[in-house]
């Protein structure tokens, strides 16, 4: 794995409608590995490989991340924003941000109190972020309307091969499916694979479906973050399974997943020796494939999954055990991926 990729992509400030940032950064590093990579007007980076193949196979993972829009800077300089995305909004009270702007990354906090912790509805519009602006105007001059905000806060190595860092959801996902087709290359992979970093999941979902109207795939795997059961935010697995920590990336059992897909993905986790868990879903899955499923003429899709605590958090914990068998299952799928 390309740990420096993987750490220049989290850092990076991509809000939700505001992904340039982190897409550049997608397609400089992709550039020596990829035969062609499209973008368009939304901000869509598609990375191709084999692009003459007639069996296109999409992979899909969104590139950006929950955060705040500034809408308004009062008369004594502190900043207003709404959210992008589902935040938690308690995370954010006493809290540092960064606030990216076209002059650069501008530093701030966002005010506390006791009372504003006892507020029933906390919502991003109570919020005043302080970046030590004396006026309006003072503030102006750092800060614009439409800039975006995040929490400041970086990676961490825990223990046993963990990271603590913002926006694993779903930059992981952007860097397992590049990291794929980095494996499926080396490999002699001949089918086309079309790694698609998308944009607004967290919003309007339009990335994923402008991406796939382009593409018009074969088949398409979605990799995104799902939730871990063993921890106490989640005390009752009974509601999608047992997902645990380094227990391996997951499939889901959905009635979006190709039953034929998702048995083939488990066959190529098998045959490499990866351990793979199982949730499930009743409905939709709320990520890429519920777009991708319905464009085109209708798309088979199956999507595996990073296992994540604390999600929407400034504390997401992936295992980089979980991140590595991810990638191999998805490079042993598309090297040995056939039509039906």
């Amino acid at each position: 794995m390309d740990r420096e990729f993987l750490d220049k992509l989290l850092e990076q400030i991509s809000v939700s409608g505001c992904e340039e940032c982190g897409q550049e950064v997608v397609k400089s590093h992709m550039q020596p590995f990829s035969d062609e990579i499209w973008t368009d007007e939304m901000g869509d980076v598609i990375c191709i490989l084999n692009p003459e193949s007639p069996v296109r196979v999409m992979l899909s993972a969104h590139a950006d991340e929950i955060g705040l829009l500034v809408t308004r800077i009062t008369e004594e300089g502190r900043i207003q924003a709404i959210e992008r995305g589902g935040i938690i909004h308690q995370n954010y009270p006493g809290q540092k941000v960064r606030i990216h702007t076209q002059k650069g990354i501008v530093y701030g906090v966002v005010e506390c109190s006791r009372e504003l912790f006892k507020q029933e509805n906390l919502k991003a519009s109570d919020f005043l972020i302080d970046i030590g602006a004396t006026s309006k105007k003072d503030a102006e001059e750092y800060v614009s309307l439409g800039d975006t905000v995040v929490l400041d806060a970086g990676v961490r190595e825990l223990a046993n091969g963990r990271l603590a860092a913002r926006a694993f959801d779903d930059r992981i996902g952007v860097f397992v499916i590049m990291e794929a087709l980095k494996r499926a290359r080396e490999r002699g992979c001949e089918i086309g694979v079309y790694a698609a970093a998308t944009v607004g999941e967290e919003t309007v979902k339009n990335g994923a479906y402008w991406s796939s109207t382009r593409i018009q795939p074969t088949a398409a795997v979605v990799v995104d973050v799902t939730n871990c059961t063993d921890y106490s935010r989640f005390p009752n697995p009974a509601v999608a399974g047992d997902v645990v920590l380094g227990g391996g990336p997951s499939l889901c059992n959905s009635p979006l997943a190709s039953k034929r897909l998702n048995k083939k993905m488990q066959e190529c986790a098998e045959r490499i020796g990866i351990h793979t868990q199982r949730e499930a879903a009743s409905a939709r899955s709320y990520t890429d494939a519920d777009e991708i499923h319905f464009s085109n003429q209708g798309v088979p899709v199956v999507f595996t999954a990073v296992p994540l605590r604390n999600m929407h958090t400034p504390g997401e914990i992936a295992d980089m055990k979980d991140v590595e068998g991810c990638i191999e299952v998805i490079a042993e799928f598309l090297c040995s991926f056939t039509e039906p």
